[in-house]
């Protein structure tokens, strides 16, 4: 019984602990979006952003947005301050989240710790938005 217990809270906090499958190369990260016609989501950080620390361990750990992000989305993080973000996606403040479409950004940034019910509704938005740009393409 012992054993059955252990592998039944094993089992639960594999499930709990999902994680975003993070692209270690943006260069990379925007040719598998490509590849895969999915929107690419650049998450902009600073080490020591305290805001960037809150949404990393609220909102990037709630099962659905890493459900959603590892479906639909290809993912990197740049860090500022490790020079692994492009100039045009610098903002005045972090965290940033942009949504690049080829190599163009769909929008302005989310900026801040956006709560999870948030971010969910702008992930569903980009994915409209992605969808409708894509067909549109198709039709001409």
């Amino acid at each position: 019984m012992r054993k059955f217990l252990f592998l039944m809270v094993l089992v639960g906090l594999s499930l709990s602990g999902a994680e975003i499958h993070w692209e270690k190369d943006l260069s990379k990260a925007v040719e598998r979006a490509f590849k895969e016609q999915k929107p690419l989501m650049v998450l902009v950080t600073k080490n020591g952003c305290r805001w960037c620390d809150v949404l990393k361990q609220t909102t990037l750990k709630n099962d659905k947005v890493v459900a959603v992000l590892n479906r639909d989305f290809v993912s990197y993080e740049g860090i500022v301050d490790e020079n692994s973000v492009p100039s045009a996606l610098i903002t005045h403040g972090t965290p940033a989240t942009w949504f690049i479409k080829g190599k163009t950004p769909m929008f302005e940034p989310i900026m801040g710790a956006v709560e999870r019910e948030d971010y969910l509704k702008a992930l569903d938005i980009v994915k409209q938005e992605y969808k409708k740009s894509a067909n549109s393409k198709e039709s001409k």
